[in-house]
């Protein structure tokens, strides 16, 4: 078992023993999600520390999608949970990339493939390749993109 699927497993049992609804309940629903990423495909398997890290990404940004959605619907107590369980799962993650760090990492890579020859906007895709593996994990796709096109355009 990997060591952050471990390290759930056992914040699962100490937030029942504390009668901690909203953390069980939160790490019940991320192992499960974690469970059914290791059965899905062909064969069963064990998922890595970044495999987990990654199904934790994605159901913290499930849940800031949710807080979002429920905010806008004018149901603050349900958001408010939805935050919470986005926030708890955040910290089972990588510290997350401040924009200046972002900004920067992108503009070396914008330096490099013009470097390459590569312009403007259709340079996108050149530079969104030598990004992704620098801020794996700590910056969201759409922010990345975002910071990309932003640099590219100006």
């Amino acid at each position: 078992m990997t060591t952050l699927k471990s390290k759930l497993k056992e914040d699962l049992t100490t937030a029942m023993k504390a009668r901690d609804e909203l953390t069980s309940s939160t790490l019940r629903l991320t192992l499960t999600a974690i469970s059914k990423e290791e059965v899905s495909g062909k064969s069963a398997r064990e998922l890595s520390d970044d495999e987990v890290q990654k199904v934790i990404a994605k159901e913290a940004k499930k849940r800031r999608e949710a807080a979002e959605a429920f905010a806008r619907g004018g149901r603050a107590e349900q958001a408010e949970r939805e935050r919470a369980e986005g926030e708890l799962l955040d910290a089972y993650l990588p510290r997350q990339l401040s924009d200046g760090e972002l900004d920067t990492i992108v503009a070396q890579a914008v330096e490099e493939a013009r470097a390459a020859g590569a312009e403007g906007p259709r340079a996108m895709g050149a530079v969104m390749k030598a990004v992704n593996p620098k801020v794996a994990g700590r910056a969201e796709g759409g922010r990345v993109a975002a910071a990309v096109k932003k640099l590219l355009a100006g």
